[in-house]
């Protein structure tokens, strides 16, 4: 399980490793210090994932040597299994969660073995029934990306999860290109996801900048998850769409000054607002001098500051009262001055 009673911040680092354990491990030290509660791999082998034939998307081949193939690609970005067990160990050691998307079956099959207790599903593995039937009956939180996916799509994944009896599921609001559009996001949707599925909502940004993974926050996103690089630099398809440790720290930061804007929606006095009530708010004085024993009319009183008398809501109440003694112009009205 995870924690989502405060927005939970995925760093993806994915295959940005460039298949380096040592990499892996400066990532994720860097990830904890930048306040990510949450580091994400993947786990995978090429030639399970991608035939030969498999072409580079438009992304791919813009970041990447172009005459490498596809395959070659995905190879140079393996983990073993073996390596899993070291960035493991030293995510316990930096106090950060080891989340892992599986590929494949076998590769589902092997981080459960090894007491993962998270995983996340690609987008593109929406469509992978059997990887999501053995994710279902492991019991196991599954965070399940929905770029590229139709409601009839998500719904026939999660009615896996509902015969199996697993409810621990969150799903992700996704679009599918590094970077993808402003104009593309369609942020709302996950207004309709909630609604229409009943589950915890959350986003994987693939957008420039902070600004879209704030708005999903303040539209109810539980989980945020943004790629995470070291060096936008480095050789692999993923870099430049990913974000600094310093800019993945502002981001960290945004979300953490949004959560706190959006408290409650109860509609209180906050207590940072009582001085100002009293100060700035009127109260109603008298405006010309009224004699004891004399009806009171409206043309003889004002509102001004402060708001520590009489609101103008008590008008009605008090025209035609009549004052128990001389009143004097600048007198604040009290209930007392009257009968």
């Amino acid at each position: 399980m995870i924690n989502i009673t405060h927005t939970f911040i995925i760093a993806e680092i994915g295959v940005n490793h460039n298949g380096s354990v040592e990499l892996a491990k400066k990532m994720i030290k860097s990830a904890k210090s930048s306040g990510a509660n949450a580091v994400k791999f993947q786990t995978f082998t090429a030639e399970t994932l991608v035939s030969k034939e498999t072409p580079k998307v438009n992304y791919q081949i813009e970041t990447t040597d172009k005459t490498e193939s596809h395959f070659d690609m995905i190879k140079s970005l393996e983990l073993s299994h073996e390596d899993h067990y070291p960035i493991i160990e030293y995510c316990k050691s930096q106090e950060i969660q080891f989340i892992s998307t599986p590929y494949d079956v076998e590769s589902a099959r092997f981080l459960d073995g090894i007491g993962v207790e998270v995983f996340k599903t690609a987008s593109a593995d929406i469509v992978d029934l059997l990887l999501h039937s053995f994710l279902a009956n492991t019991g196991k939180t599954v965070i399940i990306s929905t770029g590229m996916a139709t409601i009839k799509e998500i719904s026939e994944v999660l009615s896996i999860y509902k015969k199996a009896g697993n409810l621990n599921i969150i799903l992700l609001h996704c679009v599918s290109n590094y970077p993808c559009k402003f104009q593309s996001l369609n942020l709302k949707v996950m207004s309709t996801l909630e609604s229409e599925f009943n589950l915890p909502i959350g986003y994987s940004d693939h957008a420039l900048g902070h600004y879209p993974s704030v708005a999903a926050v303040a539209l109810g996103a539980k989980v945020i998850e943004k790629h995470f690089t070291l060096d936008k630099n480095l050789k692999g398809p993923d870099h430049k769409a990913s974000i600094t440790p310093e800019d993945f720290k502002e981001l960290v930061n945004a979300i953490r000054v949004c959560e706190a804007s959006l408290g409650s929606p109860i509609k209180a006095v906050q207590d940072e607002e009582k001085q100002m009530r009293l100060v700035s708010r009127k109260s109603i004085f008298v405006a010309n001098s009224i004699p004891k024993g004399t009806k009171i009319r409206l043309t003889d009183l004002s509102l001004k500051r402060p708001g520590t008398g009489l609101y103008a809501s008590l008008f009605s109440d008090i025209e035609g009262k009549i004052v128990k003694y001389d009143l004097p112009v600048g007198h604040m009205l009290a209930l007392e001055d009257i009968v």
